[in-house]
């Protein structure tokens, strides 16, 4: 139950990083502003808590075997496999989108526009990925720490979890690929 409770934290303490990254990435795609010092402040805490959060859920998994017959009852389970499956999702997606900026760059430059648009369509699936697995695990997180035990408030975090994932995912895909596709495309894209 510790490792539990230290995965819960990490995990949280993760989301916290990433709305802090996520919003440092629309202040400055918005402002058209770039601090390399300030991304890697809002970036490098964010991943090293993820890393650590990766490395507890798959020992939570595998050695403890928390749950892993999830084809038991697959309509209570449905969000422990959002969950999961968003988690296996986010490392591949993660090291493309570490790379999308200069790899947008570099097929715009060459004029590769199916690769472009690719690349941009993996953007937008990268943040519902992430964005997926925070909804999802924010209140089971809370309640392996203790933090809540009332099933009605659950219900209510959940729904304004899901809003607030909702809103951070239209505001960054629109402010990031609009801004993309302005640097990027011919005569400044859409905008």
């Amino acid at each position: 139950m510790k490792l539990k409770k230290i995965n819960a934290a990490l995990g949280l303490l993760s989301i916290v990083a990433m709305l802090l990254h996520i919003g440092y990435t629309v202040f400055a795609y918005l402002a058209f502003y770039y601090n390399p010092t300030l991304k890697l402040l809002t970036a490098i805490p964010f991943m090293v808590l993820v890393c650590m959060h990766a490395v507890c859920g798959m020992l939570t998994v595998f050695i403890q075997a928390d749950g892993t017959r999830l084809d038991l009852y697959p309509k209570q389970n449905l969000r422990t496999i959002l969950q999961r499956a968003s988690a296996a999702l986010i490392l591949p997606l993660l090291i493309l989108h570490i790379n999308t900026y200069g790899l947008l760059a570099s097929t715009a430059e060459a004029g590769q526009w199916l690769w472009f648009a690719l690349l941009m369509l993996s953007q937008p699936l990268f943040y519902g990925v992430a964005l997926t697995h925070v909804a999802v695990s924010v209140t089971r997180g809370l309640i392996t720490l203790g933090l809540l035990t009332s099933i009605d408030r659950q219900k209510r975090i959940d729904r304004v979890v899901y809003i607030l994932c909702a809103l951070a995912f239209a505001v960054s895909t629109f402010v990031v690929m609009r801004t993309e596709l302005a640097m990027f495309l011919p005569g400044g894209g859409a905008a």
